[in-house]
């Protein structure tokens, strides 16, 4: 018997056989009620974030910032072709009407910000990539299939659900997952209790302005103890009410009221002192503000800060957006790989992001030429001196 036989013999008895299920951490089944908790909160959080950016502008403009400082991108190729690409990505169809990948990664990017999950779609057949497609999450589900996969489920007409077909073309990106979870949280996850407060008092707010705004008086009046007075009162206040009333819908014109007795005239609320909101309100702002990561400057807040500290936030918010473009890279890369590998092409592919922050480059750019300066000042200093001693 050669020896190679023997030792894959001991070798044989010595290894144990690999188990088909590699991952053993992961949460087991636990019937229909684990997947309802997993499944079922999802669309009630995106219904309350969808809320939350419709009641206060602020959260819907740091999203919208964040999106569109992203910034674009371009695809570099070793074996060349990147005229086709570029066209491939600047035409493509996107949903019912847009064009271009830029519009398709803005519409995911918004998604997976507000509802930590993103899900789109590479519409392909047998010629090429013909579109792409940003999938509504309310229309979805998503489930495990293994430890290390998630699977779309599509919901259909009767209220049931349909394994959706072409997985290996669909996307989906999650954003800060929890442990062993297939749906992202949400940036916005933790506002909505300080978004509540924050409503409460521009609602408060409102309701004093309108009922300060338009003022409502108070008439009262008093009969004196004249018997006369007193059995009349009920007609004499009925006349001044008519008479008021006539005053107030005067149409913005000036009028007069005149009335008899002892009456008294005061505005409802005159003498309530309205509450100071600029603190609570700030506090408020400035936890939105610290959670969405975005520097107040850009959305409109004038806060006092110094130079120094707004280039600090400059360079948070360049960091921040790098973390969401190393996100979508994977979703750039497997949409180049398809249309590569569909056209005959090699697959490999580099993906190049513009710059962010254009300051660091004048600061950059300012720098070299400090340095530039004072090389040539020691030139013309060496070369002075040098003429010095040859005349000497």
């Amino acid at each position: 018997m050669p020896i190679w036989k023997k030792t894959r013999s001991r070798m044989e008895k010595q290894e144990p056989a690999v188990s088909a299920v590699a991952v053993q951490t992961a949460q087991a089944d636990l019937g229909p009620f684990s997947r309802c908790a997993e499944e079922c909160c999802p669309q009630r959080e995106r219904e309350l974030y969808r809320t939350l950016r419709e009641a206060i502008p602020i959260v819907d403009a740091a999203i919208g910032k964040i999106v569109r400082l992203t910034g674009g991108f371009r695809v570099r190729l070793p074996a060349g072709g990147e005229e086709k690409l570029d066209s491939f990505l600047k035409t493509v169809r996107v949903n019912a009407c847009g064009m271009g990948l830029d519009s398709f990664l803005s519409s995911y990017l918004d998604q997976l910000l507000t509802y930590g999950t993103a899900v789109g779609e590479i519409a392909a057949d047998r010629t090429g990539i013909w579109g792409l497609y940003n999938a509504d999450l309310d229309h979805l589900e998503l489930r495990r299939d293994g430890p290390l996969a998630t699977a779309v489920y599509v919901k259909t007409a009767d209220g049931g659900l349909c394994r959706a077909q072409g997985q290996e073309r669909i996307l989906v990106s999650v954003l800060n997952p929890r442990p062993g979870g297939i749906y992202g949280q949400s940036l916005l996850k933790g506002l909505p209790f300080v978004s509540e407060i924050l409503l409460k008092i521009y609602n408060s707010i409102g309701l004093n302005w309108e009922r300060v705004g338009n003022v409502r008086f108070a008439v009262t009046y008093k009969p004196g103890s004249d018997p006369v007075d007193r059995a009349g009162a009920r007609e004499r206040a009925e006349a001044i009410a008519r008479e008021w009333g006539k005053a107030m819908r005067a149409g913005g014109r000036p009028s007069d009221f005149v009335s008899v007795g002892d009456v008294g005239i005061k505005v409802i609320g005159a003498d309530n002192q309205v509450l100071d909101s600029q603190v609570p309100v700030r506090q408020m702002l400035e936890q939105i503000v610290a959670k969405l990561g975005v520097p107040p400057f850009l959305l409109g807040l004038s806060w006092s800060t110094t130079e120094r500290m707004s280039a600090q936030q400059a360079d948070l918010l360049t960091s921040e957006l790098e973390y969401y473009r190393r996100l979508l890279e994977p979703v750039i890369s497997r949409i180049c790989s398809l249309w590569l590998r569909m056209q005959g092409m090699d697959s490999r592919h580099e993906i190049v992001w513009d710059d962010i922050n254009l300051q660091d480059e004048v600061e950059h750019a300012n720098a070299r030429l400090l340095v530039a300066r004072a090389r040539a000042l020691e030139q013309e200093q060496s070369s002075g001196e040098e003429k010095g001693e040859e005349e000497a």
